[in-house]
């Protein structure tokens, strides 16, 4: 596993390993919208690691960072789970992040982040920085929506989503009482797409989502997650305020 961004433009991928080891590897498929990738190597005796459930992770677990910093050589950095959820930053097209402030540097991008246990909890993605470089925010995609990738892109070499083709707002207060709904809940559905599945099923601009499936609708980040979630030609129903 590592990330789409460390392996889009190659022109050959070559994984070394511990103990000396070198061989080339395929790329079996990967997905841009949540960076993630799924190489195929083809060598004996290949170590592995264990998947924990990230949900499990508690903001304050001690984790480390395993990757290899502006080309120095493989390094391992500890620090504490920062934040759990982080999404919305621009990113991926799907976010949920796991914060941390294990040094993550250029270089670390598709490493493990793993607990005291050694146990994998992550894949090191990105940072936050204004000079390039470490600056006590980084980001790791949870083995919760690694786990889902690798299971779809290993079963039919890429990720198949649910998709509703709307463009999903956040409904603020301002934008409620401009509606005409001051005491509304969900999110604006602010642009479709012309014969997507919310347009032909009679989805209009300017509603609102209240509710995804019988589940009170909170942020555009719950339902974009949501429809990702479900198989295509799922039948979904949603509550609407129009007008």
């Amino acid at each position: 596993l590592t990330n789409h961004h460390v392996v889009a433009d190659a022109d050959e991928i070559v994984i070394a390993l511990r103990d000396g080891r070198e061989a080339r590897a395929k790329v079996v498929g990967s997905d841009p919208d949540t960076d993630l990738a799924v190489l195929r190597v083809q060598l004996p005796s290949m170590p592995e690691i264990t998947l924990r459930d990230s949900t499990t992770l508690r903001i304050g677990d001690v984790v480390l960072a395993i990757g290899n910093p502006f080309g120095v050589g493989q390094t391992v950095t500890m620090g504490i789970v920062s934040a759990m959820g982080r999404s919305e930053l621009g990113i991926n097209t799907f976010e949920d992040f796991i914060q941390t402030d294990a040094a993550i540097n250029p270089g670390n991008s598709g490493g493990a982040l793993v607990d005291a246990h050694g146990e994998l909890v992550g894949i090191n993605s990105a940072i936050f920085s204004k000079s390039g470089g470490y600056q006590g925010i980084g980001f790791a995609i949870p083995t919760r929506i690694v786990r889902q990738v690798f299971d779809e892109i290993v079963a039919h070499g890429r990720v198949v989503r649910g998709w509703l083709g709307i463009e999903p707002q956040l409904l603020t207060p301002e934008l409620a009482y401009a509606l005409g709904q001051p005491d509304a809940q969900g999110v604006v559905v602010s642009g479709l797409v012309r014969n997507g599945p919310a347009h032909v099923a009679g989805i209009l601009p300017g509603d609102i989502i209240s509710g995804f499936s019988g589940k009170p609708v909170t942020s555009p980040r719950q339902v974009i997650d949501g429809v990702a979630a479900l198989k295509p030609g799922t039948k979904v129903t949603l509550d609407v305020l129009r007008e």
